[in-house]
């Protein structure tokens, strides 16, 4: 059964995340490195200063708890998600996030779904955070795939009184639902995702086109020059976390260089978020521990055999790719992949579409959905 869920961070914790802040323990950076070698340590300290004697957590933790968020046990774990309800008839919608985010990711367009300028758009709109993010459990045993919190969405939808529903995600959220759509496609009316994941095709390269050889091409260059944070996921994630665990200043570096390097800002981070915003995400993961859990589903998604994800979705796909965002397939590679039924190049944006833009991101999800109510 849900419960209504409002968390209240004790004095003592932000008093000690303060007091951290201003103990930090400097690194050195090159003259004029700014960010070609990671996060701009100008920058960083700036943010860093702002956290610490500026940033208003009390504030932000009051507008997310305007949200009619929930806790509920699903599958063994205790499962926090965002359930906005529409004014009337609707069509239920997951939406998964990715790393480095959490429900935070969807914060900007819940309202904008739930209550839209036609009230035929309308949808019921569940946001939870995957284990291991946010405010849900950490698995206390080893970490989940994205198959298998597909499985544990399927389980809270049924839970939730849905038995047809929209999936929709970004980043990791987009394998899970993909996977949502791979193996319960009874339940899934349609599936829009802004990215097509890690390729990944069985047959003979010779047999793609030459789009889709460069596309994976540019993507191999991508990995080499900009990976390395996903590779410490995969294979060292406990490493990693030991430090970002335990510094905050380390911990914002971690993620703000993703922030900035992800979105359509043109290397200004402040085009994209404002220090709040990035602070919420960050503080989210500071005071819910969930940095090393999140980083460790890498570890776990790195395990899916390429037998599953060479699996081709017959749901009704549709695919809103942006300028900025880490991987753009060709369609080519997406009707190869997919039933696609709705293709958008979107004039602006980047990995965090839903916050960088989030009125264009919301009519994108009613325009594709509306043939889909039925």
């Amino acid at each position: 059964m849900p419960r209504r869920f409002a968390p209240q961070t004790a004095p003592e914790a932000l008093a000690d995340l303060r007091a951290r802040l201003r103990a930090t323990r400097w690194p050195d950076a090159p003259e004029d490195a700014g960010w070609s070698m990671g996060t701009d340590l100008a920058y960083l300290r700036e943010l860093v200063a702002y956290w610490a004697d500026g940033f208003d957590w009390a504030a932000q933790e009051a507008a997310l708890n305007r949200l009619p968020r929930f806790r509920a046990p699903v599958g063994g774990l205790g499962i926090h998600f965002v359930h906005a309800r529409a004014a009337g008839p609707a069509l239920p919608l997951v939406l998964g996030h990715g790393w480095p985010d959490s429900f935070w990711r969807y914060t900007k367009v819940i309202s904008l779904l739930t209550h839209p300028p036609d009230p035929a758009d309308a949808f019921d709109v569940v946001v939870p955070d995957m284990p291991g993010y946010g405010y849900s459990d950490r698995p206390p045993g080893p970490p989940l795939d994205s198959i298998a919190v597909a499985g544990l969405w399927a389980r809270l939808l049924d839970g939730l009184g849905y038995q047809r529903f929209g999936a929709v995600g970004g980043d990791i959220g987009a394998g899970v639902s993909n996977y949502l759509a791979l193996n319960y496609p009874e339940r899934v009316t349609a599936v829009h995702r802004m990215d097509a994941g890690v390729p990944a095709y069985p047959g003979d390269p010779a047999d793609l086109t030459p789009e889709e050889r460069t596309w994976m091409a540019d993507m191999a260059a991508w990995s080499a020059a900009e990976g390395a944070y996903a590779a410490m996921h995969r294979t060292k994630p406990q490493t990693a976390a030991a430090g970002l665990t335990d510094s905050p200043a380390g911990l914002a570096a971690w993620i703000v260089e993703k922030l900035r390097a992800w979105s359509d800002c043109g290397g200004d981070i402040s085009r994209s978020f404002t220090m709040d915003e990035i602070l919420t995400n960050v503080t989210i993961y500071w005071l819910t521990e969930t940095i090393g859990s999140s980083m460790r589903m890498y570890h776990a998604n790195g395990e899916i055999p390429a037998a599953q994800q060479a699996r081709r979705v017959e749901v009704p796909s549709g695919f809103t790719l942006y300028p900025a965002n880490i991987s753009r397939a060709p369609r080519t590679w997406l009707e190869r992949t997919t039933n696609l039924v709705r293709f958008t190049q979107a004039p602006r944006g980047g990995h965090f579409a839903p916050l960088e833009d989030p009125e264009f991101y919301a009519e994108e999800l009613r325009a594709f959905f509306r043939p889909y109510r039925a």
